[in-house]
């Protein structure tokens, strides 16, 4: 079975928000809300500093605490690809998932349920690529299954140096960002 990951090369990002906007689009996000969004991190002292443009997400991490914390069930792990799913119907709001969440990729949508990046599993199901990766000009995202030693994503970080938000945090993310 597939274990979704997606890689993004954060030299090639240019922080455009594409992938943002596709996804408010391809997920019918209400306005004012995301399910992805871009960070710039700037990192060294003057005059050597090192600028990181990176888009980020729900990373589906394969030891999820907010899958751990829900009282109904309603997060849950997808079969498949792994993914760190909510099932609308089954939330209760009560905000546990975004408290555990180290991240912030929850939000409450207006209609009282919490929501998050999908990873489009409505057309990664069809074996297409998220919209997010679909649309972005500069080509910096990959999707894939981690555990094909041959997909694009584990051809990526084979070969190059790269890293994961909070590994400290215990939560194994499953979004890399190559540098």
């Amino acid at each position: 079975m597939a274990r979704f990951g997606m890689v993004i090369d954060t030299a090639k990002c240019v922080g455009c928000m594409d992938c943002v906007v596709a996804c408010q689009t391809e997920n019918d996000v209400p306005h004012g809300y995301c399910r992805d969004w871009i960070t710039t991190e700037v990192r060294g002292t003057f005059p050597n500093l090192a600028m990181e443009i990176r888009s980020e997400r729900c990373n589906h991490c394969d030891n999820p605490p907010c899958v751990q914390c829900c009282p109904t069930g309603a997060s849950h792990v997808e079969p498949l690809g792994k993914t760190v799913q909510v099932t609308s119907s089954r939330c209760i709001g009560c905000k546990a998932c975004i408290a555990s969440c180290p991240y912030g990729a929850r939000y409450v949508h207006p209609k009282g349920y919490v929501d998050k990046c999908t990873f489009c599993l409505h057309r990664t199901r069809d074996g297409k690529d998220p919209a997010c990766v679909s649309v972005c000009p500069t080509r910096c995202m990959a999707f894939g299954d981690l555990d094909d030693p041959k997909s694009a994503v584990s051809t990526l970080l084979a070969s190059r140096k790269w890293h994961t938000l909070l590994p400290e945090a215990g939560t194994r993310p499953r979004v890399y960002y190559l540098t």
